[in-house]
């Protein structure tokens, strides 16, 4: 009897650590800056429970580009000094997985009412995207983002990284995201259109 209940509670174990393949974290060239960065995403992954906000499992660390979520979630090795800063960074892509992997329908009627509410965000770096259609997506990407932050970090922490991007890109973006009262506005609207994280695995 003994050994069935050994048996059993290793069983239930093993599918409660191993229903999720741990992430793939490859690098693009090797070089120290990646590997450190590599070593820094897994302590963090290690430390805050980031299950509802990942999205894809496939990871490449490229100190060489911009961070993007398509065709596969790239980071850079810029925060190696920062870990609040690059977690937000992985966060803020992972939301885009999100949202790609959501009916389209909710997503785009959520970024038109989004754009009716600030029709003339500017267009080209640093304070806004390369188009329109960026602007619209990355007001819900980032909603999420701070969304997310504050639940991580808590709300000092969370706000200290959103001002340090107000200041860096999307700083159009992100000082309206700053704005309570436009952050309600916003929250709104993509509450309205059920885009929460947490419903949908890779």
């Amino acid at each position: 009897m003994r050994v069935f209940s050994l048996l059993v509670l290793a069983l239930a174990t093993i599918g409660a650590t191993g229903a999720k393949e741990p992430l793939q974290i490859a690098l693009a060239h090797g070089d120290v800056r990646e590997r450190q960065t590599r070593t820094q995403l897994k302590r963090l992954l290690a430390h805050y429970d980031l299950g509802k906000w990942i999205y894809t499992r496939s990871i490449v660390i490229d100190d060489q580009t911009t961070p993007h979520s398509d065709p596969v979630l790239t980071l850079h090795a810029r925060h190696l000094k920062d870990d609040d800063l690059l977690l937000s960074t992985f966060v803020h892509e992972q939301m885009h997985r999100f949202l790609a992997v959501e009916p389209h329908e909710p997503v785009e009627q959520a970024e038109a009412e989004l754009r009716a509410l600030y029709p003339n965000i500017p267009v080209g770096f640093p304070e806004g995207d390369s188009d329109e259609a960026g602007n619209d997506e990355h007001l819900v990407v980032i909603w999420l983002e701070y969304r997310a932050d504050v639940e991580l970090l808590g709300e000092l922490r969370a706000r200290e990284v959103m001002e340090f991007w107000a200041n860096d890109h999307y700083t159009w973006i992100y000082r309206t995201m700053l704005d309570r009262a436009a952050r309600m506005k916003i929250g709104a609207i993509i509450q309205a259109h059920d885009l929460t994280p947490g419903a949908h695995r890779p």
